[in-house]
């Protein structure tokens, strides 16, 4: 599976952002995630979605804020984000894991494919 995120951009504090990413292979048998990485931070995970999508996965920090979702027929995930704020600003990465038994990993090690990053920077 190749992954390619795009949607980062510059914002206001409180504004939206809809991140994509795009996947080639067998995308609807893997689960997704996105993570993000803040400069001099270690990679935290963000949200995760299961292969059919009926399971959702949030860190607190993006609980009720933050929506992840899927296209299985467009082979796409995305990462609805509203009210952002400065704390958000990080490069944001997405994942995908075929594991069988998926619980919504929050763990970089068992995902096994990652897209490049893309930046949200978010302005006070």
């Amino acid at each position: 599976v190749q992954l390619q995120a795009s949607g980062g951009g510059l914002v206001q504090a409180g504004g939206s952002l809809r991140l994509s990413c795009a996947a080639s292979g067998r995308f609807s048998r893997h689960n997704m995630g996105w993570f993000r990485q803040a400069p001099g931070k270690e990679r935290e995970f963000v949200a995760a979605i299961s292969m059919s999508g009926r399971r959702t996965y949030y860190a607190d920090s993006v609980k009720g804020r933050f929506t992840i979702s899927r296209d299985n027929a467009k082979n796409t995930v995305y990462l609805q984000m509203n009210g952002l704020s400065a704390d958000d600003t990080a490069v944001y990465y997405c994942a995908a894991t075929p594991e069988t038994y998926y619980t919504g990993s929050q763990q970089v090690g068992n995902y096994d494919y990652w897209g490049q990053g893309t930046q949200v920077t978010v302005s006070s």
